[in-house]
């Protein structure tokens, strides 16, 4: 029965990722994307991983889609070209067929063993967040952290400009 869930469950989350990839509507896209992330979230539940479906579906499935319509909504559509518009498709199709095609037989000829899940109680994962993977994650956060100063700066720069071409227009 976990098999049958689990072959649902991915066959959902390879459908919202082909959502994402050939709709032309970037609402939509985002929406395929929502339902590939929960998918995924559910694939952690037939795991037995409820903290990492929980933090999948706050984290990706909520705040991530969400920032992500904003984005889309707040941004000006016109500037950005059609995706029928775009010349590198058949190069895309190829190199996806070409990277199936690795990926297909190496899959088929090799047997793909599980392993268990080690320690993946709340305090398991807390504490291994805070000794073996401290120094990581906090290289993630400034990563991040530098990421969004650049992005306010580079938003602010825009804003700026825009308004001095206001001011020249209006004198």
């Amino acid at each position: 029965m976990a098999w049958l869930v689990f072959i649902l469950l991915a066959a959902l989350t390879i459908g919202g990722a082909l959502g994402v990839v050939l709709t032309r509507n970037v609402v939509h896209a985002a929406l395929a994307l929502l339902v590939s992330l929960v998918a995924v979230a559910g694939v952690y539940l037939v795991l037995f991983a409820e903290f990492l479906a929980l933090v999948q579906v706050l984290i990706y499935g909520g705040a991530i889609i969400i920032v992500l319509l904003f984005a889309i909504m707040l941004t000006r559509g016109s500037e950005y070209p059609r995706i029928s518009d775009n010349k590198q498709w058949p190069l895309a199709a190829i190199a996806s067929l070409a990277f199936l095609g690795v990926l297909v037989p190496s899959f088929l000829i090799n047997s793909v063993e599980g392993t268990e899940a080690q320690n993946a109680s709340f305090s398991g994962i807390g504490e291994s967040l805070f000794t073996t993977w401290a120094v990581p994650f906090e290289i993630a956060s400034l990563v991040l952290l530098v990421a969004l100063i650049g992005a306010i700066i580079i938003a602010r720069s825009d804003d700026d400009e825009v308004q001095s071409d206001d001011r020249e227009e209006g004198n």
